[in-house]
C-alpha cells in the first residue's frame, strides 16, 4: 500500500526531527572548539598578551572528555587565563572543576562567579527556553559549594574580580581588571569598585552575563575590551539566522564572539571610533537538565591583546 504525501511528509519531519535531537544531545555537546581573535588594544610598542577564556563549564561529576579537553587548553600557555562563572551544575562538582582547570590554575588567572556557582539549575520544560519567562525560577533553589570553589580558583593566585578591580603586570603590559559579580541575579555593584591604580594601563572589564547596564559602566569608565559568558551562544541557534535568545539584555547579533559596545551601543546610534571590543564566549556547557546544543558549539577562546592599528 502506498503512503500519502502527507504522511511521507509526517514520516520525514518526524525523522529529521529525531536526528537533529540525537544530534543535539548526544554530538555537538561534544564537539569542543578553540576560537582565537585578534582585538587591537594595546600601545604601540607593546607585546602581544594572549587571554585564555574559559566559561560556563556546568560540570557534573564523570564528564571525563570535558574535563580533559579544559586541561589539555594550558598546551597554549596563555599569559592570563580569565574564568567567567557558571562552572557547576551539580553539588558534588566542584574537585571535578578544580581537577579539569589544574594546569591552568598554575597560571595567572582571574575569575568572576554566575549563577550557577551559587544555585545549582532546576528541572524545567525545555520549551520555555524560547519564551520571555525562560529565566524564571520555579522551586526551591539549591545552594552550591560556593566558597569551596571560590578558594580553590584562589588557591593557585588567581584573583577574584567579584565587585572588585586589581592591576596585574602581563607579558610586559600593565592590565587594570575589573569585574562584578552576576549581574544576571542582581549581585553587581559595580559603583562600590575603586577607582583603577594605574590610570596608563589597559582596562579589561570582566563579567559573567553581559547585561547593558554593566557593558555601559565599564565601557564608560574606560574599559577597551570587556569579557563575558553566560549567553551560551544562544544554545539552540538557527543555521543562517544564530540565536534565538540570550538570557539577558544584549541583543541576538552579539550572543557571542567579538563585537563593539560603547556606552548607549543597546539604543543603537552610530559606532564612535573608539569603541570598545566586547567578546561573548558560547562557553563550554549547559545545565545538565538540558544538555542540547545546535549550531552552537561549546568554546573556550584565546583573545589575543595586540597594538591598536594592528588589525583592520
Amino acid at each position: 500500500m502506498t503512503s500519502s504525501p502527507v504522511a511521507r511528509l509526517a514520516a520525514g519531519t518526524a525523522a529529521a526531527g529525531a536526528a537533529a535531537l540525537a544530534w543535539g544531545t548526544l554530538v555537538e555537546p561534544r564537539l569542543f572548539a578553540l576560537r582565537r581573535y585578534a582585538v587591537p588594544v594595546l600601545p604601540a610598542d607593546a607585546l602581544p598578551v594572549r587571554i585564555l577564556q574559559v566559561s560556563d563549564l556546568h560540570m557534573v561529576p564523570g564528564q571525563r572528555a570535558k574535563a580533559q579537553w579544559v586541561r589539555e587548553l594550558s598546551a597554549l600557555e596563555p599569559d592570563l587565563v580569565v574564568d567567567t562563572g557558571d562552572n557547576l551544575s551539580h553539588l558534588e562538582a566542584v574537585p571535578t572543576v578544580l581537577d579539569a582547570l589544574a594546569p591552568l590554575l598554575e597560571r595567572p588567572g582571574a575569575f568572576v562567579m554566575g549563577s550557577n556557582d551559587y544555585h545549582a539549575p532546576v528541572p524545567k520544560n525545555p520549551a520555555r527556553y524560547l519564551t520571555k519567562d525562560h529565566a524564571k525560577v520555579v522551586g526551591r533553589r539549591v545552594e552550591l559549594p560556593t566558597e569551596q570553589l571560590r578558594e580553590g580558583l584562589a588557591s593557585g593566585g588567581w584573583v577574584d574580580l567579584d565587585n572588585a578591580r586589581t592591576s596585574l603586570s602581563v607579558a610586559g603590559s600593565r592590565l587594570d581588571l575589573v569585574g562584578v559579580d552576576d549581574p544576571h541575579i542582581h549581585r553587581d555593584d559595580y559603583a562600590s569598585v575603586a577607582a583603577p591604580a594605574d590610570p596608563a594601563a589597559t582596562t579589561l572589564g570582566i563579567t559573567h552575563a553581559p547585561y547593558q547596564r554593566v557593558l555601559d559602566a565599564m565601557t564608560a569608565d574606560g574599559a577597551r575590551v570587556v569579557i563575558a559568558g553566560h549567553t551560551h551562544g544562544g544554545q539552540l541557534c538557527v543555521p543562517g539566522v544564530g540565536a534565538l535568545v540570550t538570557n539577558c539584555d544584549l541583543d541576538r547579533r552579539r550572543a557571542k564572539g567579538v563585537s563593539r559596545w560603547w556606552p548607549g551601543a543597546g539604543a543603537g546610534g552610530p559606532e564612535p571610533a573608539d569603541a570598545a571590543w566586547l567578546h561573548v564566549s558560547a562557553g563550554l556547557g549547559a545545565s545538565r537538565f538540558a544538555p542540547v546544543r545546535f549550531a552552537c558549539r561549546p568554546e573556550a577562546t584565546l583573545l589575543t591583546l595586540v597594538p591598536a592599528g594592528s588589525v583592520r
